[in-house]
């Protein structure tokens, strides 16, 4: 592909204006350019007001999710002219609070699943006989979620309930249930098992589209419920837990 112009019609806010709005630029392309690149090139070059969050620049961190021509995506691997779009809109993540211009609070998004029964981050039951270093007490796994916000924003029903757990925290607990590692299950599944969590899904499958790991929420969740209406079955039937 050659080298070409596109124009990026960026959403802007700043705390204390009264709505947000639209700036665009024109950034020059080629064959490599991703979206969070050409970002970081208004900002060097155009606008360095503008803010934006990024690590890694690889699919790995997370990091920089935002809605790309109303699609959730990692900025860091949307190849800007395979878009094939004149123009390319760059939102923020929806359904969480506005900060600046496409950076958005992700405290609300930890507190749905920061709970002590389901930590995201785990020992590892892996290598047993691996030699663990030094200054490392123990190897950890980490999962396949990034925690990068992209199903949440997807989710329709975020929209409209905020007391919603969510496609990534049930999906989190899914995992603990599918695979305990010193977690417990059953707090797991009563805590998903309430009006605003796993039964307020509508199975709209969106959340699993936009994951950029293939951890597949909805999965997940449907795996939930499917247990929990067989443990609801067992203490009907007298058949334990």
């Amino acid at each position: 592909m050659a080298e070409r112009d596109v124009v990026f019609k960026v959403l802007r806010y700043k705390q204390g204006e009264t709505v947000p709005h639209y700036d665009t630029f024109t950034v020059k392309t080629d064959e490599n350019t991703t979206a969070l690149v050409a970002l970081q090139a208004i900002r060097r070059d155009d606008d360095p007001s503008l803010t934006l969050r990024h690590s890694c620049h690889h699919g790995s961190c997370g990091t920089c999710g935002m809605r790309i021509n109303g699609e959730e995506q990692l900025s860091c691997v949307v190849n800007v002219q395979e878009l094939g779009t004149p123009t390319v809109v760059v939102e923020p993540l929806q359904n969480a609070p506005l900060v600046s211009d496409l950076v958005v609070d992700m405290a609300p998004f930890f507190d749905r699943y920061t709970q002590p029964e389901m930590p995201y981050v785990r020992q590892s039951e892996f290598m047993p006989e691996a030699d663990v270093p030094d200054g490392i007490g123990h190897y950890t796994r980490y999962e396949n979620c990034l925690e990068c916000g992209l199903c949440v924003s997807a989710c329709p029903v975020m929209g409209s309930d905020a007391s919603y757990l969510g496609p990534a925290a049930m999906a989190a607990a899914w995992r603990v249930v599918a695979e305990p590692r010193g977690s417990d299950p059953e707090f797991a599944l009563n805590w998903a098992d309430n009006e605003h969590g796993c039964w307020r899904c509508h199975v709209a499958y969106e959340c699993t589209e936009v994951c950029p790991s293939d951890v597949n929420p909805a999965e997940a969740i449907m795996s939930l419920r499917g247990e929990l209406t067989k443990r609801k079955f067992r203490r009907v039937f007298g058949l334990g837990k």
